[in-house]
């Protein structure tokens, strides 16, 4: 039986205007995650999310909250994210001086925690931490902007990353952050055994359509 997919929209697609009511269609639509992005300006040339917008969906929402820490140094930030009702916290190993001890801080804070791989990151600079968390996202695009299209070269090593965990009755979930478009959605699911999507302008967002519509059509992909 195959995995259902998870899916998680990026709320950095949305205007300020009226985010509470698109907050709240999305909440309704069926789907799984919140993804929300934290850039400082420097780990990447962009600025992201506000707590105050996060404590507006929190405020709206059951479903958990993940946040994708583009920043550097995220450990200076992990108990605000915690106190402020993230669920799952995403760091780029290459940002932290100890990751591993990040990550500790996160689980000592009952937060799942997740570690994010860059286009140009290996597999290899990463594999010790895999055992010690709970979600991997993988780039399919460079970071910091919301709309760009995948890079195919990132497939095996998404098939690389799900052998990896199977050969070594690894339990991490696979998220695809950027470029999750209906062919990137159906080769990395059915070919490559990518369960989770960061949904964006793709197929989520400005598609003319309610958003319950679009996630019964991506789980259908």
């Amino acid at each position: 039986m195959a995995v259902m997919k998870i899916l998680c929209p990026s709320i950095l697609n949305l205007p300020i205007d009226g985010l509470k009511e698109e907050i709240v269609k999305i909440n309704g639509s069926g789907i799984d995650i919140f993804h929300i992005d934290i850039m400082d300006g420097m780990f990447v040339p962009n600025f992201g999310m506000a707590v105050r917008e996060i404590d507006l969906i929190r405020s709206l929402t059951d479903k958990p909250l993940d946040c994708h820490m583009m920043v550097m140094e995220p450990r200076r930030y992990i108990n605000m994210l915690a106190d402020h009702g993230i669920d799952i916290i995403y760091i780029h190993p290459e940002a932290e001086l100890i990751p591993s001890e990040t990550i500790d801080q996160i689980r000592a804070l009952g937060k799942l925690p997740g570690i994010v791989i860059n286009p140009w990151v290996s597999l290899e600079q990463v594999k010790e931490m895999l055992p010690i968390v709970d979600y991997v996202m993988l780039m399919g695009v460079n970071p910091g902007y919301a709309g760009r299209d995948y890079l195919p070269y990132i497939t095996p090593k998404a098939k690389v990353l799900n052998d990896y965990r199977v050969c070594n009755n690894l339990s991490y979930k696979i998220v695809l952050d950027g470029g999750a478009d209906e062919k990137v959605i159906t080769e990395l699911y059915r070919d490559c055994g990518i369960e989770g999507f960061v949904l964006g302008k793709q197929v989520f967002f400005f598609q003319d359509k309610p958003y319950k519509e679009c996630v019964d059509y991506v789980r259908a992909l």
